[in-house]
């Protein structure tokens, strides 16, 4: 028996990184997925690294209404259903700064995926849950929500911000209705991106290892067993929770030497 047996799960994001983990992990759990992303082939690659028959790839835009609706549609036509929302999409890009130097053009297009997208997976996934019954709703927020940094990005640590209210809220609005909503809140996960910043700059890797009480970034599967822990009926009695998944970075005043 796996965790998640007979349960269908939309991941977006599920192009690569813990995206793709999650289709790997969730399917080899028993879930079925579909993996949807803003790169098909990306998905689609994702798709094949699964077992056949478990998961299908699907192009998808969440800063876009009709887009985020096709896709639970579609989700709904192969499936039959959707228990789970894994709201994992979500974008960080360079000329994202300090609010002093960034612009409402790159303010505008954060929002647009991290918060907008996350606004319309819910708009448009909970129905679907609610018409199974119940189900999890996992929406990927961040420890920047809940500390600041010095080394600013202001508009992605504003829309995890917003992420993390969103999720409170609709976890009081859906718990009668057996649907759960949590906040999945990684700390600094080993990425290719980030390995690649700090091989350019090793002196910001160990500027921010001093405030890591483990002294590593995370694995994306470590992040991802969280995940399926929240979309698993093991935490049947979990909603409206911050479930941070950051090594202790966010508890920690003084780390060890």
């Amino acid at each position: 028996m796996g965790r998640l047996d007979g349960k269908v799960c939309v991941i977006t994001g599920a192009g690569g990184g813990m995206g793709r983990d999650a289709a790997q992990l969730f399917t080899q759990e028993g879930a079925k997925v579909c993996a949807a992303d803003v790169n098909l082939d990306a998905a689609k690659e994702t798709a094949s690294g699964c077992a056949e028959g478990t998961v299908f790839a699907h192009q998808v835009d969440v800063a876009d209404e009709a887009s985020v609706a096709a896709m639970m549609s579609a989700t709904k036509d192969h499936f039959g259903g959707i228990d789970v929302l894994y709201n994992n999409a979500g974008i960080s890009p360079a000329d994202d700064a300090s609010v002093l130097d960034t612009t409402t053009e790159a303010w505008d297009r954060v929002q647009a995926v991290n918060t907008k997208g996350v606004f319309l997976c819910c708009k448009h996934g909970i129905p679907h849950l609610l018409d199974r019954g119940g189900g999890s709703v996992i929406n990927v927020a961040s420890f920047v929500a809940i500390v600041g940094a010095a080394t600013s990005q202001i508009s992605y640590t504003a829309s995890k911000g917003a992420v993390l209210s969103m999720t409170r809220e609709l976890a009081v609005q859906f718990a009668r209705q057996s649907v759960r909503v949590n906040a999945l809140c990684p700390g600094p996960v080993e990425t290719p991106l980030l390995l690649r910043i700090f091989g350019d700059d090793p002196a910001a890797l160990e500027r921010r290892r001093n405030h890591w009480p483990t002294g590593r970034l995370a694995k994306a599967r470590e992040v991802v067993n969280g995940a399926l822990f929240l979309a698993s009926d093991e935490s049947s009695y979990v909603t409206g929770a911050t479930f941070l998944v950051d090594g202790g970075l966010t508890a920690a005043y003084v780390t060890p030497e």
